[in-house]
Protein backbone atom coordinates (compact mmCIF):
# COMPACT_ATOMS: atom_id res chain seq x y z
CA UNK A 1 0.00 0.00 0.00
CA UNK A 2 1.29 3.44 -0.92
CA UNK A 3 2.22 5.67 2.00
CA UNK A 4 1.08 9.31 1.99
CA UNK A 5 4.13 11.62 1.92
CA UNK A 6 2.83 15.09 1.20
CA UNK A 7 -0.18 17.15 0.09
CA UNK A 8 0.42 19.90 -2.46
CA UNK A 9 -1.54 23.12 -2.07
CA UNK A 10 -5.33 23.12 -2.10
CA UNK A 11 -6.83 25.45 -4.70
CA UNK A 12 -8.78 25.34 -7.93
CA UNK A 13 -9.61 21.89 -9.42
CA UNK A 14 -6.58 20.02 -10.75
CA UNK A 15 -6.75 18.49 -14.23
CA UNK A 16 -3.18 17.28 -14.69
CA UNK A 17 0.10 16.53 -12.95
CA UNK A 18 3.49 15.51 -14.35
CA UNK A 19 7.21 16.15 -13.84
CA UNK A 20 10.37 17.04 -15.72
CA UNK A 21 13.86 16.89 -14.22
CA UNK A 22 13.54 18.05 -10.60
CA UNK A 23 10.24 19.87 -10.97
CA UNK A 24 6.57 18.92 -10.58
CA UNK A 25 3.95 20.59 -12.77
CA UNK A 26 0.33 20.88 -11.57
CA UNK A 27 -2.39 22.10 -13.96
CA UNK A 28 -5.38 23.92 -12.49
CA UNK A 29 -8.63 25.25 -13.94
CA UNK A 30 -8.25 29.01 -13.66
CA UNK A 31 -7.74 32.00 -15.95
CA UNK A 32 -4.04 32.69 -15.33
CA UNK A 33 -1.05 30.99 -13.70
CA UNK A 34 -2.69 27.66 -14.48
CA UNK A 35 0.52 25.61 -14.21
CA UNK A 36 2.11 25.57 -10.75
CA UNK A 37 5.76 24.47 -10.68
CA UNK A 38 7.08 22.78 -7.52
CA UNK A 39 10.47 21.48 -6.47
CA UNK A 40 10.28 17.68 -6.67
CA UNK A 41 12.34 17.20 -3.50
CA UNK A 42 11.13 19.94 -1.14
CA UNK A 43 7.64 20.36 -2.74
CA UNK A 44 8.04 24.12 -2.50
CA UNK A 45 6.20 26.24 -5.05
CA UNK A 46 8.76 27.78 -7.45
CA UNK A 47 6.81 29.71 -10.09
CA UNK A 48 3.74 29.77 -12.35
CA UNK A 49 3.21 29.30 -16.09
CA UNK A 50 0.24 30.81 -17.92
CA UNK A 51 -1.61 29.34 -20.90
CA UNK A 52 -3.18 32.25 -22.78
CA UNK A 53 -6.81 32.21 -23.98
CA UNK A 54 -7.91 29.95 -21.14
CA UNK A 55 -10.60 27.38 -21.89
CA UNK A 56 -11.34 24.01 -20.33
CA UNK A 57 -8.32 21.74 -19.91
CA UNK A 58 -8.60 17.97 -19.49
CA UNK A 59 -5.06 16.61 -19.06
CA UNK A 60 -1.35 17.34 -19.07
CA UNK A 61 1.70 15.20 -19.83
CA UNK A 62 5.40 15.80 -20.36
CA UNK A 63 8.14 14.69 -22.74
CA UNK A 64 11.68 14.34 -21.47
CA UNK A 65 13.07 14.04 -25.00
CA UNK A 66 11.73 17.42 -26.19
CA UNK A 67 11.68 18.86 -22.65
CA UNK A 68 8.15 20.21 -22.90
CA UNK A 69 4.61 19.93 -21.57
CA UNK A 70 1.42 19.13 -23.47
CA UNK A 71 -2.04 20.27 -22.33
CA UNK A 72 -5.36 19.22 -23.90
CA UNK A 73 -8.11 21.81 -24.39
CA UNK A 74 -11.66 20.56 -25.05
CA UNK A 75 -13.22 23.91 -25.97
CA UNK A 76 -10.70 24.94 -28.62
CA UNK A 77 -10.09 21.24 -29.50
CA UNK A 78 -6.35 21.64 -29.44
CA UNK A 79 -3.16 20.66 -27.65
CA UNK A 80 -0.96 23.37 -26.12
CA UNK A 81 2.80 22.76 -26.17
CA UNK A 82 4.77 24.61 -23.46
CA UNK A 83 8.44 24.70 -22.67
CA UNK A 84 9.38 24.76 -18.98
CA UNK A 85 9.64 28.56 -18.98
CA UNK A 86 6.13 28.98 -20.41
CA UNK A 87 6.74 29.69 -24.12
CA UNK A 88 3.72 28.16 -25.84
CA UNK A 89 2.34 27.09 -29.18
CA UNK A 90 -0.75 25.06 -29.97
CA UNK A 91 -2.03 22.73 -32.68
CA UNK A 92 -5.53 21.50 -33.59
CA UNK A 93 -6.84 18.04 -32.81
CA UNK A 94 -10.08 18.56 -34.79
CA UNK A 95 -11.79 16.42 -32.17
CA UNK A 96 -12.57 16.59 -28.44
CA UNK A 97 -9.32 15.63 -26.68
CA UNK A 98 -9.37 13.87 -23.32
CA UNK A 99 -6.27 12.12 -21.95
CA UNK A 100 -2.72 12.66 -23.23
CA UNK A 101 0.40 10.50 -23.13
CA UNK A 102 3.78 10.28 -24.87
CA UNK A 103 4.94 7.03 -26.47
CA UNK A 104 8.41 5.52 -26.95
CA UNK A 105 8.79 7.40 -30.27
CA UNK A 106 8.26 10.71 -28.37
CA UNK A 107 4.95 11.30 -30.13
CA UNK A 108 1.77 12.49 -28.43
CA UNK A 109 -1.13 10.05 -28.05
CA UNK A 110 -4.47 11.87 -27.79
CA UNK A 111 -7.57 9.99 -26.67
CA UNK A 112 -10.71 11.44 -28.27
CA UNK A 113 -13.64 11.10 -25.91
CA UNK A 114 -16.66 11.29 -28.21
CA UNK A 115 -15.36 9.92 -31.51
CA UNK A 116 -13.72 6.92 -29.76
CA UNK A 117 -10.45 7.52 -31.60
CA UNK A 118 -6.77 7.52 -30.76
CA UNK A 119 -4.76 10.16 -32.62
CA UNK A 120 -0.97 10.20 -32.75
CA UNK A 121 0.78 13.52 -33.35
CA UNK A 122 4.38 14.60 -33.65
CA UNK A 123 5.70 17.00 -31.02
CA UNK A 124 4.81 19.95 -33.28
CA UNK A 125 1.31 18.77 -34.17
CA UNK A 126 1.68 16.77 -37.39
CA UNK A 127 -1.04 14.10 -37.46
CA UNK A 128 0.77 10.79 -37.96
CA UNK A 129 -2.19 8.42 -37.74
CA UNK A 130 -5.59 7.93 -36.19
CA UNK A 131 -7.25 4.71 -35.06
CA UNK A 132 -10.90 4.02 -34.31
CA UNK A 133 -11.36 1.90 -31.19
CA UNK A 134 -13.54 -1.25 -31.14
CA UNK A 135 -17.30 -0.70 -30.83
CA UNK A 136 -17.50 -1.89 -27.22
CA UNK A 137 -14.84 0.56 -26.01
CA UNK A 138 -17.27 3.33 -25.07
CA UNK A 139 -16.30 6.73 -23.65
CA UNK A 140 -12.49 6.33 -23.61
CA UNK A 141 -10.64 8.59 -21.17
CA UNK A 142 -6.93 7.88 -21.49
CA UNK A 143 -4.52 5.77 -23.54
CA UNK A 144 -0.93 4.62 -23.05
CA UNK A 145 1.03 2.82 -25.77
CA UNK A 146 3.18 -0.07 -24.56
CA UNK A 147 6.66 -0.79 -25.87
CA UNK A 148 5.19 -3.64 -27.97
CA UNK A 149 2.92 -1.16 -29.76
CA UNK A 150 -0.34 -2.21 -28.15
CA UNK A 151 -2.59 0.38 -26.52
CA UNK A 152 -3.90 0.34 -22.95
CA UNK A 153 -7.19 2.25 -22.77
CA UNK A 154 -9.48 3.00 -19.81
CA UNK A 155 -13.14 3.64 -20.62
CA UNK A 156 -16.58 4.06 -19.11
CA UNK A 157 -18.69 7.18 -18.58
CA UNK A 158 -21.52 8.01 -16.14
CA UNK A 159 -24.20 6.47 -18.38
CA UNK A 160 -22.19 3.44 -19.52
CA UNK A 161 -22.74 0.00 -17.93
CA UNK A 162 -19.22 -1.25 -18.74
CA UNK A 163 -16.16 0.28 -17.07
CA UNK A 164 -12.86 -1.37 -17.99
CA UNK A 165 -9.19 -1.16 -18.77
CA UNK A 166 -8.48 -2.77 -22.14
CA UNK A 167 -5.38 -3.77 -24.05
CA UNK A 168 -6.00 -3.00 -27.72
CA UNK A 169 -4.03 -4.42 -30.65
CA UNK A 170 -1.50 -2.12 -32.34
CA UNK A 171 -3.89 -1.58 -35.28
CA UNK A 172 -6.64 -0.49 -32.89
CA UNK A 173 -9.10 -3.14 -34.06
CA UNK A 174 -9.17 -5.81 -31.38
CA UNK A 175 -9.33 -6.13 -27.60
CA UNK A 176 -6.49 -8.42 -26.56
CA UNK A 177 -7.00 -8.35 -22.77
CA UNK A 178 -9.29 -6.49 -20.40
CA UNK A 179 -9.88 -5.93 -16.70
CA UNK A 180 -13.21 -4.81 -15.29
CA UNK A 181 -16.75 -5.21 -16.54
CA UNK A 182 -20.02 -4.02 -15.08
CA UNK A 183 -19.71 -0.76 -13.21
CA UNK A 184 -19.30 -1.36 -9.48
CA UNK A 185 -17.15 -1.07 -6.38
CA UNK A 186 -16.01 -4.66 -5.78
CA UNK A 187 -12.45 -5.83 -6.49
CA UNK A 188 -12.20 -6.19 -10.25
CA UNK A 189 -14.79 -3.46 -10.90
CA UNK A 190 -14.51 0.25 -11.63
CA UNK A 191 -16.62 3.36 -11.37
CA UNK A 192 -15.05 5.63 -14.00
CA UNK A 193 -11.49 4.39 -14.59
CA UNK A 194 -10.21 7.78 -15.62
CA UNK A 195 -6.43 7.79 -15.99
CA UNK A 196 -3.41 5.50 -16.30
CA UNK A 197 0.31 5.43 -15.66
CA UNK A 198 2.89 2.65 -15.99
CA UNK A 199 6.21 1.79 -14.36
CA UNK A 200 9.41 0.61 -16.04
CA UNK A 201 8.14 -2.99 -16.04
CA UNK A 202 4.83 -1.91 -17.63
CA UNK A 203 2.73 -2.61 -14.56
CA UNK A 204 -0.35 -0.40 -14.88
CA UNK A 205 -1.69 2.00 -12.25
CA UNK A 206 -5.39 2.82 -12.77
CA UNK A 207 -7.17 5.69 -11.04
CA UNK A 208 -10.76 4.69 -10.20
CA UNK A 209 -12.42 8.09 -9.90
CA UNK A 210 -15.62 7.54 -7.93
CA UNK A 211 -14.40 4.48 -6.03
CA UNK A 212 -11.60 6.81 -4.84
CA UNK A 213 -8.75 4.33 -5.25
CA UNK A 214 -5.79 3.35 -7.41
CA UNK A 215 -5.49 -0.23 -8.65
CA UNK A 216 -2.30 -1.96 -9.81
CA UNK A 217 -2.52 -4.35 -12.78
CA UNK A 218 0.14 -6.60 -14.30
CA UNK A 219 1.42 -5.98 -17.86
CA UNK A 220 -1.28 -8.43 -19.04
CA UNK A 221 -3.95 -6.56 -17.02
CA UNK A 222 -4.31 -9.12 -14.24
CA UNK A 223 -5.27 -7.73 -10.85
CA UNK A 224 -2.32 -7.32 -8.46
CA UNK A 225 -3.52 -5.16 -5.56
CA UNK A 226 -4.85 -1.80 -4.50
CA UNK A 227 -2.10 0.80 -4.26
CA UNK A 228 -4.25 3.49 -2.67
CA UNK A 229 -7.64 3.18 -0.96
CA UNK A 230 -10.43 5.69 -0.41
CA UNK A 231 -9.41 6.49 3.17
CA UNK A 232 -6.22 8.12 1.86
CA UNK A 233 -8.11 10.82 -0.06
CA UNK A 234 -10.35 13.64 1.08
CA UNK A 235 -12.50 13.81 -2.07
CA UNK A 236 -12.37 11.91 -5.42
CA UNK A 237 -9.38 10.54 -7.32
CA UNK A 238 -8.63 12.18 -10.66
CA UNK A 239 -5.45 12.22 -12.74
CA UNK A 240 -2.27 10.49 -11.65
CA UNK A 241 1.43 10.42 -12.49
CA UNK A 242 4.25 8.09 -11.45
CA UNK A 243 7.74 9.47 -10.91
CA UNK A 244 9.57 6.21 -11.58
CA UNK A 245 12.96 7.47 -10.44
CA UNK A 246 11.76 8.61 -7.01
CA UNK A 247 8.95 6.02 -6.67
CA UNK A 248 6.43 8.77 -6.03
CA UNK A 249 2.82 8.48 -7.17
CA UNK A 250 1.00 11.80 -7.60
CA UNK A 251 -2.79 11.46 -7.30
CA UNK A 252 -5.17 14.32 -8.05
CA UNK A 253 -7.81 14.72 -5.33
CA UNK A 254 -10.73 16.89 -6.49
CA UNK A 255 -13.96 17.89 -4.76
CA UNK A 256 -17.16 17.07 -6.69
CA UNK A 257 -20.17 19.21 -5.83
CA UNK A 258 -23.44 19.89 -7.65
CA UNK A 259 -22.24 18.27 -10.86
CA UNK A 260 -18.84 19.93 -11.14
CA UNK A 261 -15.32 19.95 -9.75
CA UNK A 262 -15.01 22.84 -7.30
CA UNK A 263 -11.53 22.55 -5.74
CA UNK A 264 -8.54 20.25 -5.75
CA UNK A 265 -5.12 19.25 -4.50
CA UNK A 266 -2.44 16.63 -5.23
CA UNK A 267 -1.58 13.81 -2.81
CA UNK A 268 1.95 12.38 -3.04
CA UNK A 269 2.46 8.69 -2.16
CA UNK A 270 5.57 6.54 -1.93
CA UNK A 271 5.11 3.25 -3.83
Amino acid sequence: MGQLQYILLKGEPVCGVTSLDDEIFVLRLKERDQVEVYNAITYRLQRYLTVMNFSKFTDMTSCKHYHCLYISNVVVECVHRLDTQGAATRWPVNDVPAGLSVNAAHNVIVTCYYSKKIKEFSSHGDLLRELTLPDDVITPHHTIQSRSGQFIVCHGGPDDPIHRVCMISADGRHIVQSHGGLRGSAIGQYDAPGHLTVDDNEFVFVVDVFNRRVTLLSPTLSYVREVMTSDKLKWSAGRLYLDVQRRRLYVVDNKWRDGEWTSGRVAVFSV
